[in-house]
């Protein structure tokens, strides 16, 4: 029996402490517990109540200052994070990825959606009710609702009366609000694409290229839409992770849960008359407010459901009674359907769940570091000229050719040497008059090199070779690449 349900026990149900009390409905409301009837219909006007919960979710949502304020730094006279797709090229602080290295972006990708996962199995829709851009967009949207509107009577008797002036002026302002921030969603997306504040100067002399203004456009519409209008039907109606949700989550897995055993049965509080026998209640008093604070109207006393986002507002909402009752906290707690089966629950590194995302995160976090640490600012490839492998010269000796490519991961010029090793006498020679390939920061650069090696110095029809290049103006910076020389058979 967990330490709430054993101090309930302690305590009783309502009118074994009440009723000494003499507590009614009105004595209730008096000491500030709303009775609150549930509304079914219509857009959910959820009330906002402070507490630890809620408080998580503004800190959680904070993360989301991120999205809007990266895209303005700099790093060494460029923009810190940009990803430059006509030139196919990330830049994030001082690293250039190149589709040459799109591998690491990918299991970026791959860490994160098991992170989703794996906070899935243990605590639910965590990412929903925390994390979500849609969720932190509607809460915004509806805190400025309310500060326009005022509480949640008041905006659905304002939804129920007919256009007019007067309603108008009254949603004029929360739009403009609304919007401007759809707008700066769309303009902050496009920016991590292009120079932002280039951007911004186009913008004002209005010279935004189609596919940004389409963007943007269409970006600004749907957050409004989204965030403002369709609200939480945008979770219970069109996401689908609220579906998936069932096959990522177990009896262990710990969610905002009702205490069926000790709040059943519940009601109202009544002033019992003398003689009249007393109705055993549970510590549930009815009052609604766990279904008023959820932003997507799910009454959590019916049990879990796809509509709950595992926010935690109504462990805030029912805490919040329960104090002024004088009743222990924890009526609506999160807990595992396990704990209430009265079943014992493994640690949370031996759920097999676990085990499986978090083995899958290691490796991608594995790879990421690899990559990250390995990754060189200088590439380099030899294609081989297929046709003819080789070509015999006058001299006797053998030649092939290579188209060889240098990539520049650096975000400033490179001036790239190159020479060739494997057997001792060889000759060989490029197609730049300086012998140096100058590359572009982020670029690539091409050139034709021939070998030539004496057929006598030659044991084998297919030699290894490797082929060495090198910045001249940092030679630190160097990188190799393996190929084969083809020859005839040795005579």
């Amino acid at each position: 029996m967990s330490e709430n349900q054993s101090e309930h026990h302690q305590h009783g149900p309502n009118t074994s402490v009440f009723e000494d009390k003499d507590m009614d409905n009105k004595t209730l409301q008096s000491i500030g517990v709303e009775l609150l009837p549930i509304h079914t219909e219509g857009t959910v006007h959820a009330k906002r109540i402070g507490g630890k919960f809620r408080n998580l979710k503004w800190i959680a949502a904070s993360f989301w200052l991120i999205f809007f304020t990266f895209s303005y730094l700099r790093w060494d006279g460029h923009q810190a994070f940009l990803f430059d797709m006509e030139n196919r090229q990330f830049h994030i602080l001082n690293l250039t990825i190149l589709p040459q290295d799109i591998w690491v972006l990918a299991m970026i990708l791959l860490f994160f959606a098991l992170l989703l996962a794996a906070s899935t199995a243990i605590a639910g829709r965590m990412w929903c009710g925390y994390f979500c851009f849609h969720t932190v967009w509607t809460d915004v949207f509806t805190w400025l609702e309310e500060k326009f509107e005022g509480q949640p009577n008041k905006r659905m008797q304002l939804d129920k009366t007919g256009w007019s002036f007067t309603k108008l002026r009254t949603k004029l302002p929360k739009w403009g609000a609304w919007l401007l921030i759809a707008f700066l969603t769309g303009f902050s997306f496009v920016a991590y694409f292009v120079d932002v504040y280039d951007l911004w100067g186009r913008l004002f002399r209005f010279e935004l290229g189609t596919y940004e203004s389409t963007i943007i456009i269409t970006l600004t519409v749907t957050t409004f839409f989204f965030a403002g209008i369709l609200r939480e039907q945008t979770c219970i109606g069109f996401c689908p992770y609220a579906r998936i949700q069932g096959a990522m989550i177990d009896t262990q897995t710990v969610v905002p849960t009702y205490d069926v055993e000790r709040g059943e049965p519940r009601g109202r509080i009544k002033r019992a008359k003398p003689g009249e026998p007393v109705e055993e209640l549970g510590d549930c008093i009815d009052c609604n407010l766990c279904v008023a604070v959820c932003p997507t109207g799910v009454d959590i006393r019916r049990g879990q459901q796809f509509g709950c986002i595992t926010c935690g507002l109504c462990i805030d909402a029912c805490d919040s009674v329960m104090d002024k009752i004088k009743k222990p906290r924890g009526l609506i707690r999160y807990a595992s359907l396990a704990e209430f089966a009265h079943k014992s629950m493994p640690a949370i590194y031996k759920r097999p769940r676990v085990i499986v995302y978090s083995s899958i995160m290691l490796f991608a976090a594995a790879m990421i570091i690899y990559g990250l640490t390995t990754m060189s600012p200088i590439d380099v490839k030899a294609l081989h000229e297929r046709s003819p492998l080789f070509v015999k010269m006058s001299d006797g000796s053998i030649q092939n050719k290579w188209t060889i490519k240098v990539v520049n991961k650096s975000n400033e010029p490179m001036r790239a040497v190159l020479h060739v090793g494997g057997v001792d006498g060889l000759e060989y020679r490029i197609d730049r008059a300086d012998e140096v390939i100058e590359v572009q920061a982020g670029n690539v650069a091409s050139t034709t090199l021939f070998v030539k090696i004496k057929q006598k110095l030659l044991q084998s029809s297919s030699t290894p070779l490797t082929v060495y290049v090198q910045d001249l103006d940092n030679p630190q910076v160097k990188t190799t690449y393996d190929t084969t020389f083809f020859s005839p058979e040795p005579r």
